[in-house]
């Protein structure tokens, strides 16, 4: 096996390619490895992404990080890992698409939505023409004054629709399975805010012209646009295997500089329990690789520029070097 990359990540969602770039400009040695799942291509179009008046499609920024990215000689792999071994000062990582040898891994894997029921056919232009959403932070605003249905129940339903009522007098909250699972307060602040509360179990949702319509119990409803609020799977796997800490729904904890519980694993984005925004994640993605270009020089007596031995402060033996023959400075 080559020698080992100064850093694998994994993932090429803002997060991922943020990092790369950063890295690639601190001259370390990495590849990226992308699943090709990213949740950011799967937003038709971004209005709150700062820079891009008229907004801009989410496949097309995810290409244009990519550009940039290779502007620094930044590679990106498809495949999917499926394994992380840990070495005596490296990592094995595992996957479809080869085998990887790397000082440390930036998890940017991020998570994926779950699905309402729907055919997948139906699923793609239902998203791509606004009618199927799932981040209300990104995208309320684009639904103003439309009708909306929120599909879940208990606390996430809960908070899913009021927030939306801030853009739309008319929001229904729609339990996709069966009876609602709502607290009495909860029942209290939705009748106050003026959100219908219905009960389900739905049918399959289908399109019709521009609206989505939903069938329960008591009919058939239409919908402008609807926000699934059914939770999501995060792909933290790879680092739990290794024995990091995560929540109790699977976010890895880090500490401020990205650093998971185990030395050398790092994440960023939104397998970070935090705000799911792709400025968020790309904020993280620097602070990630700015902590592993640092955290590698503390071990590292290397500029890895020109591969020579040059001063480093951090570096111990290098710095008793400098004192030892230049003097103490």
């Amino acid at each position: 096996m080559d020698k080992p990359l100064d850093c694998l990540v994994i993932g090429a969602g803002p997060a991922g390619l943020t990092a790369a770039i950063y890295l690639a400009r601190f001259y370390r040695s990495i590849m990226v490895v992308d699943a090709g799942h990213s949740r950011a291509a799967m937003i038709p179009r971004t209005h709150n992404h700062a820079g891009y008046p008229g907004g801009i499609p989410g496949s097309e920024l995810l290409q244009r990080m990519r550009d940039q990215a290779a502007e620094f000689g930044v590679q990106v792999c498809s495949g999917l890992i499926d394994n992380l071994e840990r070495q005596s000062n490296h990592f094995i990582a595992y996957g479809d698409g080869g085998e990887w040898s790397a000082r440390t891994i930036l998890l940017a894997t991020g998570v994926v939505n779950n699905r309402p029921r729907i055919a997948p056919e139906t699923h793609a232009v239902a998203v791509e023409r606004g009618l199927l959403r799932y981040c209300p932070i990104c995208d309320g605003y684009e639904v103003t004054d439309r009708r909306i249905a929120v599909l879940g129940t208990r606390t996430h339903g809960f908070n899913e629709a009021t927030f939306l009522r801030m853009y739309s007098r008319t929001v229904t909250l729609i339990a996709s399975d069966g009876a609602h699972d709502l607290s009495n307060e909860e029942r209290d602040q939705l009748n106050l805010a003026g959100i219908e509360i219905l009960d389900g179990p739905c049918e399959p949702l289908r399109m019709k012209d521009r609206t989505m319509i939903i069938t329960t119990p008591s009919g058939e409803r239409m919908f402008d646009s609807v926000y699934p609020a059914l939770g999501s799977v995060i792909r933290s796997e790879l680092a739990l295997a290794l024995g990091a800490e995560a929540t109790a729904d699977g976010c890895l904890i880090i500490d401020e500089h990205q650093r998971t519980s185990v030395e050398g694993v790092y994440a960023a984005g939104d397998v970070v329990k935090g705000l799911d925004q792709i400025s968020h994640a790309m904020g993280q993605g620097g602070v990630a690789a700015t902590t592993i270009r640092n955290d590698l020089a503390k071990v590292s007596c290397y500029d890895k520029r020109y591969d020579t031995p040059r001063f480093n402060p951090l570096c111990p033996r290098l710095r008793t070097y400098r004192i030892r023959f230049h003097g103490k400075r």
